[in-house]
């Protein structure tokens, strides 16, 4: 039995680890997401959170954030591997689970595509 953990290792918590991921400037997006990432050297995959107050108040964006960590929880093992990503919700997006674990599988197929063999 496989358990889905989202273990301190899976996040990005510090400010330069973000800064990293911007500074790449390569980003994918939906109607749902926008997803900026970067090569990580890493057997595993991490993901950051960056929820606007454009979003909502803190109900909503709390919301967002939940359901963002529970769709990467859900498809880590469909992920891409050795990657840093930062989601952001989009403006006018309704946020659940299926919608957001949809978009992010197939986002992060494009943005490695995008990203290529290119290292940092």
């Amino acid at each position: 039995m496989t358990r889905y953990l989202f273990r301190r290792s899976d996040r990005l918590r510090s400010r330069d680890d973000f800064d990293r991921v911007f500074q790449r400037r390569v980003r994918v997006s939906d109607d749902v997401l926008l997803i900026y990432g970067c090569r990580n050297d890493l057997s595993r995959s991490r993901v950051g959170l960056a929820v606007s107050k454009k979003i909502g108040g803190a109900v909503v964006r709390n919301r967002w954030k939940r359901l963002l960590r529970e769709a990467y929880r859900l498809s880590r093992d469909d992920l891409p591997v050795g990657l840093d990503l930062v989601l952001l919700p989009k403006y006018n997006a309704q946020p659940t689970v299926e919608a957001i674990t949809r978009s992010l599988r197939r986002l992060t197929v494009r943005l490695e595509k995008k990203i290529g063999g290119v290292r940092p």
